[in-house]
């Protein structure tokens, strides 16, 4: 009567650690973050929370008047909020603490910026959202108050509007 083998340790210790990849890979893929809870004070003077924009798709752009691509991809921004403005889109571009609030509200004047800027004076937005300090740094939030995407520069527009198109037929 032939006898069982048992199998190896190393077999079976190297199923375990695939395992475990497998499982930490599954929650990084399925478990999006949540968005950081944190107010925006806007120069329209309105204090606002990502709470308050649950159930909206949302960019977060963190920008400078001083970084030549955060000009450069504004107007791609501008296009971007009109296209989907209508359909539970909303746009926060949020000025580093290091931009002169004067410098920040002549920029937004001088564009006709169409959405909400926010002054981050004391930084705690950028920290909130993982220590933000390059610009332009993206976020794309959805209508359930999860980061889906990060952008660290310009964002390929393309994408990101079929990215937003998708988030944007999902129900709440």
């Amino acid at each position: 009567m032939p006898t069982q083998q048992k199998p190896p340790i190393r077999q079976i210790g190297l199923f375990v650690v695939v395992a475990a990849m497998a499982v930490a890979a599954y929650f990084a893929i399925w478990q999006v973050p949540e968005a950081p809870q944190v107010r925006f004070k806007t120069l329209a003077g309105e204090n606002i929370s990502t709470g308050d924009l649950r159930g909206k798709v949302v960019l977060v752009n963190f920008w400078a008047t001083s970084c030549v691509t955060c000009m450069a991809e504004m107007p791609r921004i501008i296009e971007t909020f009109h296209k989907y403005k209508g359909q539970g889109f909303e746009t926060v571009a949020v000025a580093m603490d290091y931009d002169p609030p004067n410098y920040v509200l002549s920029y937004a004047q001088q564009k006709q910026l169409p959405f909400k800027v926010a002054l981050d004076v004391d930084g705690s937005v950028a920290k909130s959202f993982g220590n933000v300090r390059l610009t332009p740094t993206t976020f794309i939030i959805d209508k359930r108050g999860r980061v889906i995407k990060q952008y660290l520069g310009e964002p390929d527009f393309a994408q990101l509007h079929a990215l937003l198109e998708a988030k944007l037929k999902e129900a709440v």
